[in-house]
């Protein structure tokens, strides 16, 4: 993947209009026309400087520095798509719709309401139709749009949204002017499967008050006062803290009933101020595996990190205290762990690093290979890798490749290679 621009950047989701139908109605014939659809698409995008975030059977998530380029995009793939040779009586219509914002950037791809309110702006289109936010409008102020304009469609009441969105239309030649009246009560109660994070399972997720897909969340830390300022932390940065509690037991008990996307807690907990915390997280993984869990601790306990993993490492974090007070990345944590990832904190990483190996099943990874690793082991996305390291994103993926094939670990449905390989640098 190219590496993505961040900051202001605009935002494009595509899809094409009744592919149930045309599937049905093409049979075999429908993977040539998703092929030749893919392919306009991407050239056009190309064309425009746009990167592709995503893509999922007949949905694109795509990704530009500036509206310009976005529209420039989106006019190229229209224009491509209505004159391609498409077979008879099944022509191809993509609904298309844009946003301009500040997304979320994590584990290469987006995440936030700007994403979200993309996608439903595209959903709300009909095939041919391109929508433009209200944000992306402004943003296009004093550019020459030449023979195109945008035509205001009005305010709109977008599902999930907290407001009203004034939408309007990409106008141009070669492209279809009337079309019928927004699709608002067919928007569906989640994005495009192209907002899935990279490698990692659907995570379930309930709207909050904002608007905003929000992680939900159950917090176990037996001080008051540093229990309400995590909370108000999470709550502040968009998650939805569904229990709290003072004792591990209660934390067993109060997952169980509210089946958070992932718990946090303290690793010494009442009564005897020990591992109560790290003995509940187990408990959690093994009743609930589909939550994760996160694990705070106020000193670096490496035993404890490797209790903790057990036979694997997804869905799990080791933390210290101390991390906390760095709200992106301890919310990135959160987020990663949540979504089936692992973190362990760079402290712990580094006492495990400088411990005496036997039999080292990493012995023929190049040093290099090694850095890489062990900042994937903090849970570091590879563009995080590629910054601290002061190496391209290209240069990061090679260097995964290459650890994957080196650690025999590979690509199978099942499996989460990154997760593996950093389980094996944790056993060895």
């Amino acid at each position: 993947m190219s590496a993505l621009p961040t900051g202001t950047v605009t935002l494009l989701f595509s899809d094409i209009e009744s592919s149930t139908g045309l599937v049905q109605k093409l049979g075999e014939a429908y993977s040539q026309v998703l092929s030749d659809h893919r392919r306009l698409v991407r050239e056009a995008v190309a064309g425009a400087g746009g990167t592709e975030v995503d893509c999922r059977a007949d949905e694109f998530f795509i990704a530009f520095v500036d509206a310009e380029s976005a529209v420039a995009g989106a006019l190229a793939a229209q224009r491509a798509l209505s004159t391609a040779d498409w077979p008879e009586g099944a022509p191809v219509r993509v609904r298309m719709g844009m946003h301009t914002g500040h997304p979320v950037f994590a584990d290469d791809t987006y995440y936030g309401i700007d994403v979200h309110r993309a996608a439903r702006i595209c959903r709300s289109g009909h095939g041919g139709q391109v929508l433009v936010s209200a944000a992306t409008r402004e943003a296009l102020y004093g550019v020459d749009l030449g023979d195109a304009e945008l035509r205001d469609l009005g305010e709109h009441e977008l599902k999930g949204l907290p407001a009203p969105e004034r939408i309007f239309q990409l106008v141009a030649e070669g492209l279809e002017e009337t079309f019928p009246a927004l699709r608002e009560a067919d928007l569906g109660a989640t994005a495009p499967a192209a907002l899935d994070a990279p490698e990692a399972s659907a995570v379930p997720v309930a709207e909050d008050g904002s608007g905003e897909q929000a992680l939900r969340v159950a917090l176990a830390e037996d001080s008051v006062l540093l229990r309400e300022g995590i909370a108000r932390l999470l709550d502040d940065a968009g998650f939805e803290v569904v229990a709290q509690a003072g004792t591990a037991d209660d934390l067993v008990r109060l997952v169980a009933m509210h089946k958070p996307d992932v718990a946090i807690t303290d690793i010494r907990m009442p009564p005897t101020q020990t591992d109560e915390g790290l003995q509940a997280a187990q408990k959690i993984r093994e009743r609930q595996p589909d939550v994760g869990v996160l694990v705070l601790s106020q000193y670096v306990e490496p035993a404890y990190a490797m209790t903790l993993l057990g036979d694997s490492a997804e869905g799990v974090g080791y933390l210290l205290k101390d991390r906390v007070s760095d709200i992106d990345e301890f919310t990135s944590a959160v987020r990663r762990v949540a979504q089936g990832g692992s973190v362990l904190d760079p402290a712990v990483v580094s006492q495990l690093v400088g411990r005496r190996r036997k039999a080292d099943p990493l012995e023929e990874l190049t040093p290099r290979e090694r850095e890489v690793l062990e900042l994937m082991a903090e849970g570091r996305s590879n563009e995080a890798i590629g910054q601290r390291l002061f190496i391209t994103l290209r240069a990061v993926e090679k260097h995964v490749t290459s650890i994957f094939s080196k650690l025999g670990l590979t690509a199978t449905p099942e499996d989460h290679r990154r997760v593996l390989a950093v389980l094996a640098f944790l056993r060895s």
